[in-house]
């Protein structure tokens, strides 16, 4: 029996007990939180003023346009799009020219890689590239974040002058062979670091993305950091130490750990003294936070809401779903109807959210919608006839599918929500995915089904060797994790539906949560990792997050990463500002 099965027979054995969860008395209060202004997104857009061509005949706009074309390709994405048709309006055509973006993309993936996995047609080109440019800047910096941090630190350690008698780090006696030794979590941070990007950075040399760092420099930053840390044991021992950074939300520190505090192999002194695994810094571009303990239960979902990044939701074992403030790192509300103690009467497994909607799923065997726009009110209570374990929110349904094998369909402004139930499946449906035509379906009997909405039946039904449990559907392509750490591609065009390949990106074990856009792909998994990638095939991984505990989910909105792990942790990742 599976661990997931396992999970959903205990989730389900402490629903029938009825009792309130421990020490899970939250107390009413007199007033809920504006949450409008968080979740309203900004739209505004200046005017698109481009300038007349000059009626002199020479310069910029003479040169032929192939060689345009080839000035533009080195210039940034976003520059392109929202600098040059102000600039130059002959410029302006290049933002238009699908073979120059086409030309961009391959360069970005790398000529060995196919781009994009599902159809070319209608695909967005420019949206596509300024997500890859955007997901290289601030995923493949370590190597060099690192060798600054560490060139840093040397400098103070320089500064410092030691006292008289005071004995060194490690002991004087334990003998040069057992310093070595006793950095040993320094050199896997260094390791880490640098096989991260350096997997993407060499290949420059053969023209794939030489902007993210050249050969010659690769090799020469090797060199530091190998020197460095031959000639420095005991400084960097001392580090390992002393130079921990602990990321305080309430005094607005920056948080330089992503909690992979799970490395292998903690490693010990000459002395016997043990040291903990350090955490590698975040990317140069990128801030990551921990929101404090709200939960005293694993979280099994998170749910970025707003489209700002501003807001999100988690949903825990503890039966209850929280609300955040991501711009003061702080709760702002405990779902709940008056008079609960808890949002549900068990596992709280899945969010969903459309609008000022949020659905929450539970082993309870109910859905619950919650007011955005009233402080996160409670709107309905939907009851089904077995566990929840998957929600799809769309703007005129909501789908849940359940323990029971069902994929059921809800109009949430009616009195009697259910307007219909299909069964597609012999088993558990885990996961799904939906647009205003098709829902797509995967079980854990090792199927994926596709129901025509407007035609009212099943379309295709796809066995595989393995079974899906996170599911991710954008334009034409749908990507999906199965129990076995591999990642599988579909595409769905004019009412096909078909498997285009699966790829193996390094996760050992379930795919617990994954998000796929036109430029960026986020998996993570059981195995206690998140990892980065550019959405081509094969996948090509830009940085891996360790944890100390299995992840159980993530969401993606504008750039910011959230992510849910067992240790009762939400961590959020996201562009500095």
């Amino acid at each position: 029996m599976s661990e997931v099965r396992d999970n959903l027979q205990e989730g389900e054995a402490g629903v029938r007990g009825e009792q309130p969860f421990p020490d899970q008395v939250r107390s009413t209060e007199a007033t809920r939180p504006d949450l409008h202004g968080l979740l309203t997104t900004s739209h505004s857009s200046s005017a698109d003023i481009s300038p007349s061509p000059s009626a002199e005949s020479g310069g910029l706009l003479s040169l032929p346009w192939e060689i345009l074309i080839h000035i533009v390709s080195y210039l940034p994405v976003h520059f392109v799009v929202n600098v040059l048709p102000k600039v130059c309006h002959a410029l302006s055509n290049v933002g238009q020219d699908r073979t120059a973006w086409q030309l961009r993309a391959q360069r970005l993936v790398g000529s060995r890689a196919a781009f994009p996995v599902g159809p070319r047609e209608d695909f967005d080109w420019p949206g596509a590239c300024l997500e890859m440019e955007q997901l290289i800047t601030c995923w493949s910096g370590e190597v060099e974040h690192v060798a600054r941090q560490n060139q840093e630190d040397e400098e103070r350690r320089e500064q410092a002058i030691p006292q008289d008698g005071e004995p060194g780090v490690g002991g004087q006696d334990d003998g040069g062979e057992g310093e070595v030794k006793g950095v040993g979590v320094a050199v896997q941070e260094v390791a880490y670091g640098a096989d991260e990007a350096m997997e993407v950075a060499m290949e420059g040399e053969e023209g794939e993305m030489q902007h993210v760092l050249g050969g010659d420099q690769v090799a020469r930053l090797r060199e530091e950091l190998e020197d460095r840390l031959e000639g420095d044991a005991a400084a960097l021992m001392e580090e390992e130490m002393d130079h921990r950074r602990v990321f305080n939300v309430n005094e607005g520190r920056d948080a330089l750990l992503n909690h992979q505090e799970d490395l292998p192999d903690h490693r010990n002194l000459g002395n016997g003294q043990h040291v903990e695994a350090r955490s590698p810094s975040p990317p140069p571009a990128l801030e990551c936070i921990t929101l404090p303990s709200g939960h005293i239960a694993h979280v099994n979902s998170v749910l970025l809401l707003g489209g700002e990044g501003k807001v999100c939701a988690t949903a825990s074992r503890d039966w209850n779903v929280k609300l955040w403030d991501l711009e003061l790192g702080s709760l702002l509300h405990t779902m709940g109807r008056q008079g609960d103690f808890s949002s549900h009467r068990g596992w709280v497994w899945c969010l969903a959210s459309q609008g000022p909607l949020l659905a929450s799923g539970g082993f309870d065997s109910t859905v619950r919608l919650w007011d955005l726009q009233a402080g996160g009110a409670d709107r309905a209570l939907i009851r089904t006839r077995a566990a929840v374990l998957c929600l799809s929110c769309q703007p005129d349904m909501l789908l849940a599918g359940t323990f029971d094998k069902q994929v059921s369909m809800y109009d949430t402004r009616a009195a009697a929500p259910l307007v219909k139930s299909i069964r597609m499946h012999s088993n558990a449906v885990m996961c799904l995915c939906a647009d205003d035509k098709y829902i797509i379906s995967g079980s854990k009997d090792c199927t994926v089904a596709v129901y025509d909405r407007r035609a009212g039946k099943g379309l295709k039904r796809l066995r595989l060797s393995s079974y899906l449990l996170s599911m991710s559907y954008s334009g034409c392509e749908v990507w999906a994790g199965d129990n076995g750490g591999m990642l599988h591609s579909f595409t769905m065009q004019a009412g096909t539906f078909k498997a285009v390949s699966q790829f193996d990106v390094g996760h050992t074990a379930l795919i617990t949560g994954i998000h796929r856009s036109s430029g960026s792909l986020y998996t993570c998994s059981s195995d206690c990792t998140v990892k980065v990638h550019i959405p081509c095939a094969p996948p090509r991984t830009l940085s891996t997050l360790h944890y100390q505990a299995g992840v159980h989910g993530l969401s993606v909105e504008a750039g910011v990463l959230a992510v849910a792990s067992g240790d009762v942790r939400v961590q959020i990742w996201r562009p500095r500002k």
